[in-house]
């Protein structure tokens, strides 16, 4: 019998967050903790400052939280339209569709060691550089390879966005939430990295065995993909433009060398130059204009190409910008800190194996409506390291225990800008990608917890 469970939509979901969110601001005592600056201008959680104060309801505000969210998060935005257009360019100049072609007519014998290989590849680049952002155009790389190969487009999205998110969230060296975290509990950078490489190797094995069955059992019976009728038409669609481009060309080659390029400089630009969005997102309008113009395409016709894959992105847009009010209204209510207060009254007195416990509840709580990892360990760590002092566990669990709650939940919630704009760009609906890695999330959810236990137990 078919199951007839439907989740919502995300603009659902999302809606009645910003609804409670904006209730909170009146059920809710305002409240406020001191903060300091830090050396690298992180603000600062002073612990055992917060005092109450009154709230300011913000009902009124709930239909202009939204365009405050776009304000917020005007360049993640502006990143997302920019990408769907430069790679809208890039897909209509022919390249990646006769590419994968070729990729597939002599190495698609192999797909098992393509996937593995490749799924490493971008685990590691989240756990070491904490690949997030930079990952989302590859969907558009990966989605074409994996349907080439006999599998769907869920398992185009789990070659870089899944494998990427997993490193993310078992980062060993990760700068944006293993070191801020670690820095703002009084630990050294970097410490205890012996037992999260394990953590990671594992985790990384796991969920290249999952897919891997998931891959080979739709390569056998296509109609058991949660996305078969959007993979017959991407199909169609694939090998038509293969077919219209004929064999591979030395255009191709030459658009496929500047993507080689943009790849590498992304690369080293994050990690050499410190890039960001606005960098980032100049590297690829760039792509975009020069594989056009390579592929032998007229300003006027990269121009309609690159509005048209814009359009695509705009519903992504959209959500991105009324995700990002429910942190303005909860911010603008003056209620967050208490919010976050409460919840460290909870740690006092408990069990340490319960403390840690507590602390990942806490955070996994928390990602739903702040989902940046940097601005959660800003907020949270200085108050939840010296509650792991009161409550027998380490700092170092506390660490993880953010770790944890920050980084598995990123890949599967509606209010996270790079899963939505991920599977926007993917052509996977939200409702069909959550289905769909459900399980493995209760998986990640309990080998937290297995974790968490022998972190505990080992005094780590």
């Amino acid at each position: 019998m078919k199951s007839t469970f439907a989740v919502p939509h995300p603009f659902v979901i999302v809606s009645a967050l910003l609804l409670l969110a904006a209730l909170a601001t009146v059920a809710v005592p305002g409240g406020t903790f001191d903060r300091v600056t830090s050396a690298d201008g992180a603000e600062i959680v002073v612990k055992d400052s917060f005092r109450y104060q009154d709230n300011r309801p913000q009902l009124l505000q709930l239909f202009t939280a939204p365009l405050s969210g776009f304000v917020k998060l005007a360049d993640i935005i502006a990143f997302i339209l920019l990408i769907g257009g430069a790679f809208n360019v890039l897909n209509a100049s022919g390249a990646v569709a006769a590419g994968v072609g070729a990729m597939v007519r002599r190495f698609g014998h192999r797909r098992l060691l393509i996937l593995a290989s490749t799924m490493v590849l971008f685990s590691f680049f989240g756990a070491f550089f904490g690949m997030c952002e930079e990952a989302m155009p590859f969907v558009l790389i990966f989605v074409p390879l994996a349907l080439s190969l006999g599998y769907d487009s869920i398992t185009g999205l789990c070659f870089s966005f899944l494998a990427a998110g997993v490193g993310f969230a078992t980062a060993f060296f990760n700068p944006f939430t293993v070191q801020i975290a670690q820095k703002l509990s009084g630990l050294p950078p970097v410490s205890g990295w012996e037992l999260r490489l394990g953590i990671w190797a594992f985790c990384t094995l796991l969920v290249i065995v999952w897919v891997a069955r998931h891959a080979e059992r739709v390569r056998r019976d296509p109609s058991s993909s949660p996305t078969h009728d959007l993979d017959v038409a991407a199909r169609e669609r694939l090998a038509q433009k293969t077919e219209e481009q004929g064999p591979f060309r030395l255009r191709h080659a030459l658009v496929l060398l500047i993507l080689g390029a943009v790849v590498a400089m992304l690369f080293a630009g994050v990690i050499l130059w410190k890039w960001y969005i606005t960098e980032l997102a100049g590297l690829f309008l760039a792509m975009g204009v020069l594989t056009g113009a390579v592929s032998g395409m007229k300003p006027g016709e990269i121009a309609r190409e690159f509005i048209a894959g814009a359009k695509d992105l705009v519903g992504a847009a959209m959500l991105v910008g009324f995700a990002a009010g429910i942190l303005v209204l909860l911010q603008a209510g003056g209620v967050i800190d208490t919010l976050l207060y409460a919840a460290s009254r909870v740690f006092e007195g408990l069990h340490p194996l319960l403390a840690a416990y507590t602390q990942y509840a806490f955070q996994f709580g928390v990602n739903l409506f702040i989902p940046s990892g940097t601005t959660k360990a800003a907020l949270t760590m200085p108050v939840m390291a010296p509650l792991a002092d009161l409550t027998g566990i380490t700092r170092q669990t506390a660490v993880l225990a953010y770790q944890f709650g920050d980084g598995f939940t990123n890949m599967i919630i509606p209010t996270s800008a790079v899963t939505i704009g991920t599977l926007e760009l993917a052509g996977v609906p939200f409702e069909r990608w959550f289905r769909w890695l459900l399980p493995l999330q209760i998986v990640f959810i309990v080998l937290s917890l297995v974790l968490l236990a022998v972190a505990v137990a080992i005094g780590y």
